[in-house]
């Protein structure tokens, strides 16, 4: 279980740096088509999963990338399955790592996002609320004026986020 302390939003068709950009409808984008509140989840450079939560309305593909979680349960096989120990600032702190910590891959494309085993809920009971801060998204340069929309929200206070 983990918190998400990083994510960046994605504006669908007109969002040059968005899978779905110019309404792109294909295999691997379909699920953002659909409705909210499922995962679109595919694979960067062959290496590496990311994961996605569709949102806005049915037939409007938008998404928010998840980039960063903090761990709260499970460390020790989120530790095992990146091969560092459960303590380590880089177990979930960017959007590649924290698919293989909490084993996200192509299984979970489409998963319903309100039920188990990947389900995003409510903060815990007496949780702080967190300082956000808005920047760019990151390592979209290719999308020109798009690339600098203050559209990654992430912790100030958090460790774990992938980039101040």
């Amino acid at each position: 279980m983990g918190r998400i302390v990083e994510a960046e939003a994605y504006r669908g068709p007109e969002d040059r740096a968005a899978h779905s950009f110019g309404g792109r409808r294909t295999a691997r984008t379909e699920v953002m088509f659909g409705p909210p509140g499922h995962a679109y989840v595919f694979l960067v450079y062959g290496l590496h999963w990311h994961f996605n939560l569709v949102t806005t309305a049915d037939g409007a593909p938008h998404a928010v990338l998840i980039r960063a979680v903090e761990p709260l349960e499970g460390l020790e096989l989120m530790a095992e399955r990146r091969r560092l120990v459960p303590s380590h600032r880089d177990l979930t702190n960017g959007p590649g790592k924290l698919c293989a910590a909490f084993a996200i891959d192509r299984q979970a494309y489409g998963a319903d996002l309100t039920r188990q085993p990947l389900f995003l809920s409510e903060p815990l009971p007496g949780a702080a609320r967190p300082r956000v801060v808005r920047a760019p998204r990151v390592g979209i340069d290719y999308a020109g004026a798009w690339a600098a929309r203050p559209w990654r929200f992430y912790d100030r206070d958090s460790p774990f986020v992938s980039r101040k």
